[in-house]
């Protein structure tokens, strides 16, 4: 029977639990392993592969062992700092890396190269896409009358924008050439198969990497948008007779999800994972989760989803899992069998290095004792300065998947 969480190492025992936990969802939707899985059941035929995003050399990866010689040549753009070396010197694939979260003059570089890939291939030759989270900064080809400085200007108000996913790429595809189904218009007629790994709410394939090959309706823009910004020029919709080629899901959150619940089943610990997925404020579904936590019943609790942060005019350091996190922390404070990991699945959260956080009921205390005042940082979204402070920040670099966040509770069961 599981004891409660009143020594030190105990603690770091359950710590150490949701840390595997969490780890083990990854695994479970690797896009090595998801594009492999998938690939396995083709009936043979030789591909030109493109792979766009946070989990591109991952998913590129699962294209090269699952066709071989097949693969006949290959592109991956990734996010900076992403890159697998082991495609380096590869005779068959070409490695960019390029800008996230804002675009850069790389962003648009990408974006022809992959123009460039596509139009150097036969007319029938099929091709093959591979397609993650992170895609919509990476590749970039603006419509006639935007700028990389609107472009930026862009990116960074809807970082701090509050706007959900829908909201931000109905406008992103609105100043691309590519995006919402952009990209058909230069396939031709060459036989398309595109496989997803989803970061998206619904796992909408329209709006997974803001949609390159899936036209999506443009439909009202967002409310109080800036002056400068309702009067840029927008590119009109696909047109509806296009042809979209077939969209294929080979990992999404809610597989992350099932995942965390069989090791948590593994572990001993009664799992629930019967929950909607989390959207909204961050602080706010930090605090909730927190306080339901507080009344479930023992166990290990886990949502996967995405919040939103609205930024403050200079925001400190932070994303969305830190800054719920610390508000989790808050709600939680001096109890012995509670904790909160909230973390990204693509290993970032924010502009920083950083995957999330993962708080139990001394951190707030230790916040204090560290000579921050963790409220304060809440206001000023500086969470993960506190939360580095108190050694509960969570690190994995490149995670070869990307299906938005994951938020998991523990409930000691008491002892008896």
């Amino acid at each position: 029977m599981i004891t409660d969480v009143n020594t030190c190492s105990d603690r770091e025992r359950y710590r150490r639990d949701l840390l595997d936990i969490y780890q083990a969802a990854l695994q479970s939707v690797h896009g090595e392993r998801a594009v492999a899985r998938w690939l396995s059941q083709s009936d043979g035929a030789s591909f030109a592969v493109a792979a766009i995003g946070k989990a591109a050399p991952a998913m590129m990866q699962g294209a090269l062992r699952a066709l071989g010689e097949r693969l006949l040549q290959g592109l991956v753009i990734t996010r900076k700092g992403y890159a697998d070396p082991r495609f380096a010197s590869h005779e068959r694939i070409i490695q960019m890396e390029s800008a996230h979260p804002v675009p850069d003059e790389s962003s648009l570089v990408a974006g022809q190269a992959l123009l460039d890939f596509i139009r150097d291939q036969p007319e029938k030759q099929p091709l093959l896409f591979l397609i993650s989270g992170g895609a919509s900064s990476l590749v970039k080809v603006l419509s006639a009358g935007i700028s990389l400085d609107d472009l930026q200007n862009l990116n960074r108000w809807l970082l701090g924008s509050g706007l959900d996913i829908h909201a931000m790429n109905s406008l992103r595809c609105r100043i691309s050439e590519i995006k919402g189904g952009g990209l058909l218009g230069y396939i031709a007629h060459r036989p398309t198969t595109v496989l997803l790994v989803s970061d998206v709410p619904g796992d909408d394939p329209a709006v997974i990497g803001s949609g390159l090959l899936f036209p999506s309706p443009q439909g009202k823009l967002p409310a109080h948008l800036p002056e400068w910004l309702a009067a840029l020029p927008m590119r009109p919709p696909v047109p509806e007779q296009t042809t979209v080629p077939q969209h294929h899901l080979v990992a999404t959150s809610a597989q992350a999800v099932a995942a965390v619940a069989q090791k948590a089943r593994s572990l001993g610990y009664v799992a629930h994972a019967g929950y909607p997925p989390m959207e909204g404020d961050a602080a706010e579904q930090g605090a909730a989760f927190a306080r339901s936590l507080s009344e479930a019943p023992p166990g290990v609790h886990v949502v996967g989803g995405e919040t939103t942060v609205v930024l403050p005019p200079h925001p400190g350091r932070g994303g969305r899992n830190q800054h719920l996190a610390l508000a989790a922390a808050r709600e939680i404070a001096g109890r012995d069998d509670l904790l909160v990991l909230a973390a990204g699945t693509d290993g970032s959260d924010g502009p920083g290095e950083d995957a999330g956080a993962l708080v139990d009921g001394s951190t707030w205390q230790r916040a204090r004792d560290e000579g921050f005042d963790p409220a304060l940082a809440l206001e000023q979204a500086d969470s993960g300065s506190v939360l580095e402070a108190t050694g509960d920040l969570i690190s994995t670099g490149p995670t070869g998947t990307n299906v938005m966040d994951l938020l998991i509770g523990l409930k000691v069961p008491e002892s008896g």
